[in-house]
């Protein structure tokens, strides 16, 4: 067996990361480059070896870093499709390119006993005779055309396999294990062929009519097998009966037929009534009309008049026209048939179906048997996985633009604060300037939105009292709300305290009573209510889990228009708005998700058109203690004209920032010393005489980051305070913060004035 194959065979136990087989690399590389063979070798030979011995540690260390980095990634991701796989009715794995199971969903543990770190192919066993083999072939596949399907004959079955490349290093693996049990209760005949005419199972209705249990299919039709939609005789213990074959579905080379007597008339005989079937089935002319519909096609797809209503009226999503679709079907004889995903013009919810067309001769005419199948689950969990990755490329987008925008951002405001301290009002270009300065500073609350709705922002949480915090804002919201609008309040009288971001959860509900005043353009009221709800057990609603506890629920109730329930789940979609070209950005309510969401709580939205919208925002009830921040507020702030004193080592790898901040600091009365990278700043701090007093340094930076180099740095001044600037810092801090004692953060981008006042407060 080759390398290849050998990884679906050898058990996960001996298993090893690709890159640790590295570390002999690593540590010769070492050895050769700290050990010169002095006495033994040339000088001249030394030096090549000194010098491949530290090439080849750089080269290992790139590599095993990279293959760290790699692993991280592979189990993010497989983190998150084991979200997507759980909703998928088929046993579903995903693994890596070595076989391991990762994650399966239920129905794969159930069915085939997958389990996160047991090899796939054991799991397989019982089902195949040589799944490492089968599985080998199929990946493969997959690595060149990132996609593979096969239908794998087993004994009495046919067992189709799936399998695509969700990266380099994993596979997505689907088991279609359907045992066709559904079809054992049903009322009609129907049978299973499989591949060259053999007859896999039979029900009870269809051995009652034939009499037999066959098992091949020419011991059923004397005269071949006839095409789908066709009448023909069929052998049965009392003599041959004419029947019309219909597929129910098909997959591979299975596929389960539904065999439907006929009378003297060339209709279904009471013997199959088919409003029974236990299929959604309609019968359609040529033209569209739907001439008959079974009860549950009926249900699937509402109320229509047979031979009035049109398919065409009440499913779209081809992207052309269905009628074209029939016409097509009705001409070709000979097609295959095929199923098409269309969207049902339903007012009540969205519904998707999977129609299949059979044409079928009937009374001389040509007619189609539309098997239509309840797609809503599929083209949901597809929706919601595009919708992901989508949320997360615009994620990605925004934390890496984020810090390089913010640093122009700052320099520009930056500047303009340092102009506008050398005009007065009276000054013709002061006008300009305070233009230049409000407009940068709208520039950084879009760059502030989509850090809230990728939910990397960086966020200052506190105890708070919503109720507090909703008063301290109701002058604001009376105002933006306007004369038309009635802003009314109810709050629970025992109302718990929760932690979160107060800024932050202010531009929540400013954002959510701006979109209820919108949709009532001729006035009316906005409610805010509040509650305290204990669960004790799992809520689940909308494909997430409110878990049980304790939660502060405030609701946000409009009586405007409403959202039509086909836009109801799109709201939350950035850039996603119906207001016009000028209106809106489309970022408000997707702001609100990512503020919630990064908070820990939910929001979930309820609307009827015509009658109003409700916003449900649950944040989970904090056990800390509420400060008394009182006090402190009510202390007088420090005018921006007070000088400081002090010395202050400014690093910033960004030169318009670091100029901009020298000035300001300076003109303050601060004594600085400037470094443009980490490396620069500990050299200066290795004169034991320079004395500083704080470190205003950035946090990303080429080379060593902000937070090393000041741990490094405190070593030998344990007492420097140090002030944190950065516009995007997740990837610096991670979750738990900078953890560097007498130190605060400044978000980018910063005025003159908030550097001013940080540095000021940080050192008094």
């Amino acid at each position: 067996m080759s390398d290849t194959a050998e990884i679906f065979s050898e058990p996960a136990s001996q298993k090893t990361p690709a890159f640790t087989r590295l570390v002999p690399l690593v540590v010769l590389g070492a050895l050769l480059s700290i050990t010169p063979l002095t006495d033994v070798l040339p000088a001249a030979w030394n030096t090549g070896l000194v010098v491949a011995g530290v090439s080849l540690l750089s080269a290992g260390l790139l590599v095993v870093l990279r293959g760290f980095i790699a692993d991280r990634s592979t189990r993010n991701l497989a983190e998150m499709m084991a979200v997507f796989t759980e909703q998928d009715l088929c046993p579903t794995v995903i693994a890596n390119a070595n076989g391991d199971v990762l994650s399966a969903n239920t129905r794969a543990k159930t069915q085939i006993h997958a389990v996160p770190g047991t090899r796939l192919h054991h799991c397989l066993k019982s089902r195949f005779a040589n799944p490492a083999a089968i599985l080998l072939r199929l990946q493969s596949i997959a690595e060149i055309h990132e996609s593979a399907r096969e239908d794998i004959v087993t004994v009495g079955s046919t067992i189709p396999i799936s399998v695509f490349s969700v990266s380099q290093e994993m596979f997505c693996w689907r088991f279609h294990l359907d045992e066709r049990g559904q079809w054992d209760d049903a009322p009609v005949p129907v049978l299973t062929e499989g591949r060259n005419g053999s007859v896999l199972r039979v029900n009870g209705v269809a051995e009652a009519m034939l009499g037999q249990k066959p098992e091949v299919m020419g011991k059923i039709f004397p005269n071949d097998v006839p095409k789908l939609g066709e009448i023909s005789m069929v052998q049965t213990s009392d003599g041959q009966i004419p029947v019309t074959v219909a597929e129910l579905f098909r997959s591979g080379t299975v596929r389960d037929l539904l065999l439907l007597p006929m009378n003297a008339a060339g209709q279904t005989g009471p013997d199959a009534p088919f409003a029974e079937l236990p299929v959604p089935v309609m019968c359609l002319s040529a033209e569209g009309l739907i001439l008959d519909a079974n009860r549950m096609a009926i249900k699937l797809i509402g109320e229509i008049e047979q031979g009035k209503s049109n398919v065409a009226e009440i499913m779209h999503g081809l992207g052309y026209p269905i009628l074209d679709w029939l016409t097509r079907a009705v001409a070709d004889e000979d097609a295959v048939p095929r199923s098409e995903f269309l969207r049902l013009t339903r007012q009540d919810k969205e519904v998707f179906v999977q129609v299949t067309l059979n044409r079928v001769t009937c009374d001389g005419g040509i007619c189609l048997i539309a098997v239509l199948n309840d797609a809503t689950e599929l083209k949901t969990m597809e929706a919601q996985f595009v919708q992901g990755q989508k949320m997360q490329a615009v994620g990605q987008l925004a934390g890496g633009v984020a810090h390089d925008f913010n640093n122009l951002l700052t320099a520009i405001s930056g500047h303009c604060d340092l102009l506008l301290l050398r005009h007065d009002q009276n000054d013709p270009n002061y006008g300009d300037l305070v233009q230049i300065n409000q407009n940068a500073n709208r520039a950084a609350a879009l760059v502030s939105q989509l850090l809230a709705f990728s939910r990397k922002q960086t966020l200052q949480p506190e105890v708070l009292d919503l109720r507090d915090t909703i008063s301290d804002l109701i002058h604001l919201l009376n105002r933006l709300v306007g004369e038309k609008v009635r802003l009314t309040l109810s709050h629970d009288p025992v109302l718990k305290p929760v932690r979160a971001d107060k800024r932050q959860l202010e531009q929540v509900f400013m954002n959510l009573v701006v979109n209820a005043r919108d949709a009532m353009p001729e006035g009316g009221e906005v409610r805010i209510e509040t509650e305290v709800v204990s669960l004790t057990e799992p809520f689940r609603r909308d494909r997430a889990t409110v878990q049980p506890g304790e939660y502060v629920i405030v609701k946000v109730i409009d009586s405007g228009t409403g959202i039509p329930a086909d836009k109801l789940q799109k709201v939350f979609e950035p850039f996603y708005t119906t207001k016009r070209t000028g209106e809106g950005t489309g970022l408000g309510l997707s702001t609100v998700y990512g503020i919630v969401k990064q908070t820990g709580g939910f929001i979930f939205v309820d609307s009827i058109p015509g009658k109003g919208t409700e916003f449900t925002v649950l944040l989970p009830v904090s056990k800390a203690q509420q400060k008394n921040d009182r006090d402190n507020a009510s202390l007088p702030e420090i005018p921006t004209s007070r000088q400081g004193e002090g010395v202050v080592l400014l690093v910033e790898d960004e030169a318009p920032v670091r100029a901009f901040a020298t000035r300001a600091l300076r003109l303050k009365g601060y004594t600085v010393l400037e470094a443009g990278s980490a490396e620069e700043a500990l050299y200066l701090l290795e004169d034991e005489s320079v004395h500083v007093d704080a470190f205003v340094t950035d946090v990303v930076m080429p080379g060593m980051d902000g937070p090393s180099w000041v741990r490094k740095a405190m070593e030998t001044r344990p007492d420097v305070r140090v002030v944190f600037m950065s516009g995007y810092t997740e990837g610096a801090f991670g979750d738990s913060g900078p953890e560097i004692a007498n130190s605060t953060f400044l978000p980018k981008p910063f005025s003159l004035t908030q550097l001013t006042e940080t540095v000021f407060h940080l050192l008094n």
